[in-house]
């Protein structure tokens, strides 16, 4: 990689990592102040944990379902002006969440910050895959995904202390100007598309083959399960610790603010080491194991499960350091399967790949999670839902562990055909 490559390299992974710590700070300041709206909004309904789910779901349903289609724009068109319009879109979009004056405003409100979010995903980490090769992507993207774990605590935290500050609305508004600053210098990026791609779109077919590459069916389904268990454990844990466990702790009026404050720092620092040492830890392990990115995968999972149930049983102080062995493990995997992704599909297709991989993994997973999770709660109780968790981490670890078979081949399909190949991968014969 020539000096100038890699100057361009690097000017590209920083500008899309702080979009992405901005991404998900906008999508957690509504998780740290669930208590305050869900009193504004739904005071004294008896289906407002449910109900609340819902503000949850409304993003990620038209996240998910609009995925698809920039994840298609992004296989034909510029990147980056893509990126730089849905990044504007979502900063105004949360900026209207602060001005909501009801239930149903803020649920219009957080499915367009979906949508927003829906022309950044896909197209990201695929610039990404172009800028880097093989031996150091998962490195790379590991860097790019540390975003989730530090946007999420900086939402959690964030969000708690402008709304004990100067009200929730105003957790709301402060992201706009950032936002609107980074989607203005995307429009200054260069498209760096690989030159194995082909001029002309790519036909019908090699979409329909992605169903046949048994490495991404598996990761997906795994990614899916996993993002249900996380989904549900991040919508909900401020608010449990909040309500259900407050006898914990020393009385304090601003309690709720330094739960998101402790919860947020915690993520940011186990989510930080986790997703750095998992990426490094992928693509080390791969000089031994053609199949490390899913054991990686899996075993992080597996060794989630007892830290989740020690939430349940272990009293607080003590039980912030079982939530941060669960944290930790929970984004163990989020470099190495995301690397999987991009090195099993070819690049003329590869944003529709991840695009394809959102839809289904939200779908089926947090799409559904905090709602039924609200559920659960409101008919028995978060200790309940938090068991439900700890089992599904394990069919997610399980899915890895089997995926692990068909990597090695699927890998060598794309690379050994220089990036760009599109047919069957040998797992598929």
């Amino acid at each position: 990689m020539t000096n100038e490559r890699k100057s361009a390299a690097t000017r590209a992974l920083t500008l899309l990592l702080a979009i992405n710590l901005f991404n998900y700070i906008d999508r957690y300041v509504l998780a740290s102040v669930l208590p305050t709206l869900k009193h504004q909004f739904l005071a004294g309904d008896p289906n407002q944990n449910g109900k609340a789910g819902l503000w949850t779901t409304a993003f990620l349903v038209s996240y998910m379902c609009t995925a698809p289609i920039f994840g298609w724009l992004a296989d034909r068109f510029s990147r980056w002006i893509l990126i730089g319009i849905s990044v504007a879109i979502w900063s105004l979009a949360s900026g209207w969440s602060g001005l909501a004056t009801s239930f149903a405003v803020l649920l219009c409100t957080r499915l367009f910050v979906g949508i927003g979010e829906a022309g950044y995903g896909p197209a990201a980490p695929t610039i990404i895959a172009d800028l880097y090769p093989v031996k150091t992507r998962g490195r790379v993207l590991a860097w790019f995904y540390v975003a989730i774990p530090v946007g999420s605590a900086l939402g959690y935290a964030f969000g708690g202390k402008i709304a004990d500050l100067l009200g929730w609305r105003w957790a709301f508004y402060l992201v706009v100007p950032p936002g609107l600053l980074l989607a203005a210098c995307c429009f200054f990026m260069r498209e760096p598309r690989a030159t194995s791609v082909a001029a002309t779109p790519p036909p019908l077919r090699d979409y329909g083959a992605l169903f046949r590459i048994r490495s991404y069916v598996l990761n997906t389904a795994a990614m899916t399960v996993m993002t249900f268990a996380i989904g549900g454990f991040s919508a909900w844990m401020p608010d449990y610790i909040f309500l259900d466990r407050r006898s914990e702790f020393p009385a304090s009026p601003n309690l709720l603010g330094n739960i998101d404050l402790t919860f947020g720092a915690i993520t940011a620092a186990a989510g930080l080491l986790a997703t750095l040492f998992g990426g490094w830890a992928g693509d080390k392990l791969r000089e031994r194991f053609a199949s490390s990115y899913f054991l990686v995968s899996g075993m992080g999972m597996l060794l989630c499960v007892p830290a989740t149930i020690a939430v349940i049983y272990v009293r607080f102080p003590m039980a912030w350091l079982m939530i941060f062995i669960a944290v930790f493990f929970l984004f163990f995997n989020t470099g190495p399967s995301n690397t999987a992704l991009a090195n099993v599909t070819p690049p003329t297709v590869r944003a529709s790949a991840f695009a394809l991989n959102i839809f289904i993994i939200h779908l089926l997973g947090d799409a559904t999670s905090p709602p039924l999770i609200g559920v659960v709660r409101d008919r028995w109780n978060m200790n309940v839902a938090l068991w439900g968790v700890a089992l599904l981490m394990i069919v997610a670890g399980s899915l890895w562990f089997w995926g692990a078979k068909y990597l090695p081949a699927d890998t060598n399909a794309i690379e050994g055909a220089g990036g760009s190949r599109s047919t069957k991968s040998p797992s598929c014969s």
